[in-house]
C-alpha cells in the first residue's frame, strides 16, 4: 500500500524475512525460536516486488530487510545460528541482479561453510539436501 502512495518501501514480510523462526521442521532438536518455520529455500525464492503491484510503483520498492527478535535468544551463538546461512539467501534476493537457481545457491552456501568455520560463526546446516552429505 505504501508503494502505491509513492513512498519508498523496505519489504520485510513476517513469512520470509523474520530470521527468528525455526529453520527445521523438527523443532525438538533446535534452539528455542519465537515459532514459525522459514526454511532457507523459501527465503531464497522470495520476490520483494509483489507480482500484483503495477510496474509504475516498482521503483518504490527499494529493498528488503531480515529481522531477528532476540527475546528467546540468550547468546550471540544462538543469534548466529538463527541468522546463518539464511541471511546469505536474503542477500542474494536483494543484491543479485540475475539470481541463480537454488541448486547453484546451495553449492555457494556449501562453499561458504569453511569460511564461517574460520570466522567461528555458529550456523545452521538446514538445507535439506546439504544435511544429507
Amino acid at each position: 500500500e505504501a508503494a502505491k502512495m509513492n513512498h519508498e518501501v523496505i519489504m520485510t514480510p513476517n513469512a520470509v524475512c523474520y530470521l527468528d523462526h525455526y529453520q527445521a521442521k523438527d523443532t525438538k532438536n533446535e534452539p528455542l525460536a519465537i515459532g514459525g518455520y522459514t526454511p532457507i529455500e523459501e527465503i531464497y525464492n522470495y520476490e520483494p516486488i509483489p507480482s500484483e503491484l503495477d510496474r509504475s510503483f516498482h521503483k518504490y520498492i527499494i529493498g528488503a530487510q531480515g529481522n531477528v527478535w532476540t527475546e528467546y535468544m540468550k547468546t550471540s551463538d544462538h543469534v548466529e545460528y538463527m541468522v546463518f546461512p539464511r541471511i546469505l539467501a536474503l542477500s542474494e534476493v536483494v543484491w543479485a541482479a540475475n539470481r541463480p537457481s537454488f541448486e547453484d545457491f546451495e553449492k555457494k552456501v556449501n562453499d561458504t561453510y569453511p569460511i564461517l568455520d574460520r570466522m567461528n560463526i555458529n550456523y545452521s546446516r538446514h538445507i535439506e539436501r546439504l544435511e544429507k552429505k
